[in-house]
This record gives structure tokens, sequence and C-alpha cells, in this order.
């Protein structure tokens, strides 16, 4: 596995669209969402607080399932985009004469400490990541022992008809590569976690029109590849796009509606307890020197 950032996401292009992305929650999202909450019911663990990681992207019904599903839960939102922590907070925020705004579950706002969450729940945001290593281990820090993650992102397959109009035209690419579900694997081990389960499904969602397809697109994310056309096309360009993809993603089985293939990752995996190499000089964090004297306590 290889440790640089991804070859096909341009930095400067990622962190442009984090500050503006659509303060919205796209559908797919919160379909997600809801398949990813399905997936709790496995997990015997019950966290005591949780965080959700860019809630607003990730999917506002997606936290009211997670939140009914841990109704005691103390919950720490965190938005890394400025522009919509005003959503979050208008749309999370119970009001003063609620009796659930005085509950455990009343959510709190910022970024977790470091050590003070089980449960760590990030959707659709790891694949527009220009350094999802560097955000993969900030979700370690954030994690306590024996506490997990929950994610989900896109994989390689996901537009892959539009990749392919646009090579046939000899356009430049589409849209970034997203990266295989073993990769993310081993990604989550070098960062610490343990016993990763990756899964992967596909969805295969139709389209009315080419407007319609192009502006889904647009809410779910943007072309982040740094071969990406340099500049505007224009008018004639468009036109000539949308009858290029009414020709070619039409899909008989669907009345000619247009149909896109979207492949969706999910990923889980625990934060172990912290293991120290013996040698002749050792350093330990005061986080996981903590860690290590409980569990010396427990064992006693």
């Amino acid at each position: 596995m290889s440790t640089e950032h991804p070859p096909t996401i341009d930095p400067v292009a990622a962190a442009r669209w984090h500050a503006a992305a659509p303060a919205q929650s796209p559908w797919l999202h919160e379909e997600v969402a809801r398949r990813m909450d399905d997936r709790l019911q496995w997990i015997r663990h019950v966290p005591a607080a949780w965080c959700h990681w860019d809630a607003v992207r990730g999917g506002l019904q997606g936290h009211a399932l997670v939140s009914a599903r841990y109704p005691q839960a103390l919950c720490q939102v965190t938005e890394t985009s400025p522009h919509c922590l005003p959503v979050a907070m208008q749309a999370l925020t119970r009001p003063w004469w609620s009796p659930a705004r005085w509950s455990a579950g009343r959510p709190r706002f910022g970024l977790p400490e470091d050590g003070s969450v089980q449960m760590l729940w990030a959707n659709m945001a790891l694949h527009m990541a220009s350094d999802p290593q560097a955000l993969i281990a900030q979700w370690h820090r954030a994690l306590a022992v024996d506490g997990y993650l929950m994610f989900s992102c896109l994989g390689p397959d996901t537009v892959k008809e539009l990749h392919a109009v646009y090579a046939a035209l000899g356009w430049p690419p589409a849209g970034q590569s997203f990266t295989d579900m073993h990769d993310w694997g081993d990604m989550l081990v070098h960062a610490g976690f343990a016993e990763p389960v990756m899964d992967m499904e596909r969805i295969r969602l139709t389209f009315a029109t080419p407007q319609r397809l192009l502006q889904e697109l647009a809410e779910l994310g943007c072309n982040l590849h740094p071969q990406r056309f340099p500049a505007l096309r224009g008018r004639h360009w468009r036109s000539r796009l949308h009858e290029v993809l009414q020709d070619k993603l039409g899909d008989p089985e669907h009345d000619g509606q247009l149909a896109l293939t979207f492949e969706i990752i999910y990923g889980h995996a625990y934060k172990p307890k912290p293991r120290v190499r013996v040698s002749a000089s050792s350093a330990v964090s005061l986080q996981d020197m903590r860690a290590m004297l409980r569990e010396g306590g427990d064992r006693s």
C-alpha cells in the first residue's frame, strides 16, 4: 500500500470543494446511512458517547436513525466545513422547551477530545479527502480503547459508465479514481485499527434526463482529478454532453432512463489496547499510558 496522498486528487480542488460543498444531505448519502445503520444491529457494544463526523453532508436523517438506536448516548457532532455548522446546529438542536433537550442524547458541537467516544460515524466523506490517512488517524485519536469506527465511501466502479463516455470521446477523466476497499483496510491497520471488516455493494440509479443526472452528481461531489478540464467549456460542449449521455446511458430495461452505477464501500474497525514495543528507548503518549494503567488495574 502506498503511503502517499491519492495520486488522482488535486489537494487544492479538494479543499475548495470541502469549503463550498452544498450544506445539505444528498439522497444517496441518506440511503447509504440507512444501510449502514442496519449494520449496527450486529454490534453488541452500545457506545456511551458517539461522534457524527460531518453530519450535514453525511445525512441528517441518518443521524436521527443512530440517535434513536442509542437514545442514552452522548452525541458529539463535528462539522469540519464552517458553513455546515449553523445548518447542523439548527437541525439538531432541540428547542429549549423540549424535554428531550435535557436528555443524554442532546448533541454537542466541535471536535471530539482524544479518546472521548466509543463510536465514530463517518458517512460518505473519505473518498473526497486529499489526505485520507491523516483523516483516519484523526478518527483513531478520537476513539476510546475498544471503540469502533463505522464509515462508508464510494468505490472504484462508481460512475464507470460516465468514465467510459469521457474516454471514448477523448476527453480528460470524468473524475478522480476511488480507492479499493482492500486498500482502505490496509490504511486502517496502518493507522492502528484492528480487525477491519470491509464490505461492498453496487447501487444502480436511473435519471429521467441528462440534466437531472448532472445535477445529482454536482450535489454528490465534483471532479478532483489533476488532469480534469482546466477551464469552462461553454454551452455547445454541454449540449454535446447531454446528447452523448442520452445516447450512451439510456437503459432499455428502465424505459430509456439514464443509468449509473455507484459502488458503496462500508468499513468497520476497532481501536485496540495500545501495545508498546520493548526497546532501549520507547515513547508512550499520555493517553496510551493511562489506558495501559487502567488495563493493568482491571487484571488485579
